[in-house]
């Protein structure tokens, strides 16, 4: 009965050896995706330390691959040195999971008054030329969440381009793409985005932070059940004499 609860503890094992691999490549794919999404939205959201979720992630996922083949060697060779170093390094992997979702919570909460502080100054600098780093920023934006200005399509009215360019037009971004030969003026408001940007980006930003999260739990629950495999695994096999002789048995045959 004894064999038979440790080989099925073994069987797991394996098996979450393998999702841990499947797990790697995922937490390094969303990593990267949290990088990517930051640098279209970069200039709505300085602080640079929200990217520490990401960089985490990445860096378990990393060691999700290393975890992995210890995982595998240890339950295959049942060395007991092996499992004990497996389990220690998942406990010390979901302490870092568990330090990922305390921080996506905290910069979770801090999106709106992050963006709130950097959206006003990004759109004064906007100056309509593909060249400038802010205006491809806010173009991208605004194509992307079909949104225009930061409440509504009136705040461009405030805006520096806006007064010099004196033509009474919102840029071109702003026209919805089910409208042909719209040229952004605001003598036509119905050709244009009715929803502002502001709340979209910080929808948007938290949306991404939450995936973080989200991975992070559910990655961490896995690792609990390989701790829990592990450590029935060397229990058993501690107080198991049968066991114990016929592991012994097998390395001299």
């Amino acid at each position: 009965m004894g064999q038979c609860g440790i080989t099925s503890s073994k069987t797991v094992l394996v098996f979450l050896n393998l999702i841990f691999w499947a797990a790697a490549g995922i937490l390094c794919y969303i990593g990267a995706y949290v990088f990517i999404t930051y640098d279209d939205y970069d200039h709505f959201f300085e602080d640079v330390y929200t990217l520490i979720p990401a960089i985490i992630i990445i860096a378990v996922g990393t060691l999700l691959f290393i975890i992995g083949l210890i995982g595998c060697c240890a339950t295959i060779r049942e060395s007991s040195c092996g499992l004990a170093t497996f389990a220690a390094i998942l406990l010390l992997v979901f302490v870092t999971e568990c330090v990922v979702v305390v921080l996506g919570y905290i910069y979770r909460a801090k999106v709106e008054d992050e963006v709130n502080h950097s959206i006003q100054k990004v759109y004064n600098e906007y100056n309509g030329t593909n060249t400038d780093a802010p205006s491809r920023a806010i173009d991208y934006v605004q194509r992307q969440l079909h949104c225009c200005g930061i409440h509504n399509y009136s705040d461009w009215r405030n805006t520096r381009w806006f007064k010099e360019s004196k033509n009474n037009s919102v840029p071109v971004s702003c026209c919805q793409p089910s409208i042909t030969n719209c040229t952004g003026t605001l003598t036509r408001p119905g050709d244009l985005y009715q929803e502002g940007c502001e709340a979209l980006v910080v929808k948007k930003l938290k949306e991404i932070m939450m995936y973080v999260i989200w991975a992070a739990l559910t990655f961490a629950s896995i690792q609990m059940l390989g701790m829990l495999c592990a450590c029935v695994v060397l229990c058993r096999r501690s107080h198991d004499p049968a066991y114990e002789l016929l592991v012994t048995t097998n390395s001299y045959a």
